[in-house]
């Protein structure tokens, strides 16, 4: 090609360069936007300022129990372990248990829990990576104990 036959870079040729550009960068940004809403587990409380106002109460009154928690996982038997201050098994009454994900609510389940004596056990059939435990449970004081615990299931 010669240089009197080479093409001239114009202003419509630069529209369509941003408005590529653009484009794609938009799209993007509807993409991730709509995968994140449509994966996001939901909220923690319904009415956060209401549950603001018992925080500090009931956080003393969980610390007063001085109850610890534990987790692990066995050959598909999950284990919730409740200690004491003298580090002795607690048996609380479990109200309620999810185990999930925290990044969807897909893999959510509640697993039927029982006790052995020295904690709680429930099988379970778990993909690797790291799953949620949020949990309430009551002492015999009806005090609500509620924990949220972390802890990797290698794939």
């Amino acid at each position: 090609m010669s240089k009197s036959q080479e093409k001239e870079f114009t202003g419509r040729h630069m529209l369509m360069v941003m408005l590529g550009a653009f484009g794609v960068i938009i799209t993007v940004n509807l993409t991730m936007a709509y995968n994140a809403i449509g994966t996001f587990p939901g909220l923690e409380v319904k009415n956060s300022y209401v549950a603001s106002q018992n925080f500090d109460k009931n956080r003393a009154s969980q610390q007063a129990l001085g109850w610890t928690t534990d987790v692990r996982l066995d050959d598909g038997v999950l284990h919730l372990v409740f200690t004491d201050k003298q580090g002795q098994p607690v048996r609380a009454e479990l109200l309620s248990v999810t185990l999930g994900r925290s990044t969807h609510v897909r893999d959510d389940q509640t697993p039927p829990f029982r006790w052995t004596g020295r904690d709680f056990t429930a099988p379970v059939d778990l993909d690797g990576g790291n799953w949620n435990i949020r949990l309430v449970a009551q002492a015999e004081d009806g005090t609500q104990f509620r924990q949220r615990m972390v802890f990797y299931v290698k794939g």
